[in-house]
């Protein structure tokens, strides 16, 4: 992580902005990074973490954190196998540009490459860094597992509230396409139907990205349909997540039971 930051050195040495905002392209949240500098500034701090509680999933997979009553950073484990400790960091940090274009330059000499155990663990009681708590929904989408848990997430009415209604919105790509179809005999509950998609079959609990074709007779049940996919007549998915532009034959059967089952076929439709 700190030697793709350290390859935009140049960049960040022609910049003239006082402060850098680093965020990880795995985490689904709002955040107002204005608040966050404000923060920062505030404290004199010389890094700032944004954190939250981990509430459902394991927090052996991120770096976790304690903070004292002033809100600075005290203990950062990264990864650790056993914590008694839900404190997390959710990858979005601030610091200032010169600090950190020391800190990279510094760690490229000793031939070391990690953000977090070799920037943050390491200085973390050498330099003023401080967690930046937020009560908001976020979820990191690194695993299948958790991709999977966070999209079901929007089925809820207010999870899909919280991101499309409440200031700031979030507005969605929007393509040149019908919208969804809904012929004679589907049966649809509780999913999100993208443009594009004609349902002939049932589909519960599910989540259909655009254009996604459902046969007669299917049955989609708690499963993620990416884009461009082609349902046959009397086919069953559930508990999957089926890969975009697959074509699924007919009376197919695609269940994940122990853990979530990703589904790739080859597309016919596409073939050369």
């Amino acid at each position: 992580t700190a030697d793709a930051i350290y390859q935009n050195l140049r960049w960040l040495k022609e910049s003239h902005e006082p402060y850098v905002v680093i965020a990880s392209g795995d985490g689904i949240y709002k955040l107002d990074y204005g608040k966050v500098l404000e923060y920062h500034i505030a404290k004199r701090a010389d890094i700032t973490i944004v954190c939250t509680e981990c509430r459902n999933d394991d927090p052996s997979r991120f770096g976790v954190l304690r903070m004292n009553e002033d809100s600075r950073i005290e203990e950062f484990e990264e990864k650790p196998m056993v914590s008694d400790s839900n404190l997390i960091s959710t990858g979005i940090y601030i610091i200032r540009r010169r600090l950190l274009i020391e800190l990279l330059e510094r760690c490229a000499q000793e031939d070391r490459f990690d953000l977090v155990k070799d920037i943050f663990i390491r200085y973390k009681n050498l330099k003023r860094i401080y967690g930046y708590k937020i009560d908001t929904y976020w979820s990191n989408i690194a695993t299948v597992e958790s991709y999977y848990r966070t999209n079901m997430d929007f089925l809820k009415p207010e999870v899909r509230d919280y991101f499309f209604n409440q200031f700031p919105e979030i507005y969605s790509k929007i393509d040149d396409l019908p919208p969804a179809k809904y012929n004679p005999g589907n049966v649809v509950k509780n999913s999100l139907i993208s443009s594009g998609c004609i349902i002939n079959g049932q589909v519960e609990n599910s989540i259909l990205f655009k254009d996604v074709y459902v046969g007669n007779n299917c049955v989609i049940k708690n499963s993620i349909i990416l884009n461009n996919v082609y349902l046959g007549d009397n086919t069953h998915i559930e508990n999957c997540i089926v890969e975009s532009r697959d074509t699924i034959r007919a009376n197919s059967y695609y269940c994940g039971e122990d853990r979530i089952r990703i589904v790739i076929e080859k597309n016919e439709r596409y073939a050369i």
